[in-house]
């Protein structure tokens, strides 16, 4: 998280799971950033995240630069340094 403060970047994450889901979730795993709602999928959709099976999610990330644009998108748990090394090379 502080490679992440350091370069200017606010993590959350988003899946489908209720909102009181998520507090306990978060809770447990002691998440330090927010975990946000997607109950319709929408995000999952618009962010191409979904499975095959147009319900399962799969783990993406993206990076969104201040301007809108998307600075990284990689799916699965990419390396930090990978990550901070996209936004970096593209001005986040």
């Amino acid at each position: 998280m502080q490679s992440f403060e350091r370069a200017g970047i606010q993590p959350f994450g988003v899946n489908p799971a209720s909102i009181e889901s998520h507090l306990s979730y978060a809770e447990k795993m002691r998440f330090n950033f927010p975990l946000l709602s997607d109950p319709d999928r929408a995000v999952a959709r618009a962010y191409h995240a979904l499975k095959e099976d147009g319900k399962g999610v799969q783990r993406t990330v993206y990076v969104i630069g201040k301007d809108g644009t998307v600075r990284f998108a990689q799916r699965g748990a990419p390396p930090v340094d990978l990550i901070l090394g996209a936004v970096e090379a593209g001005g986040a």
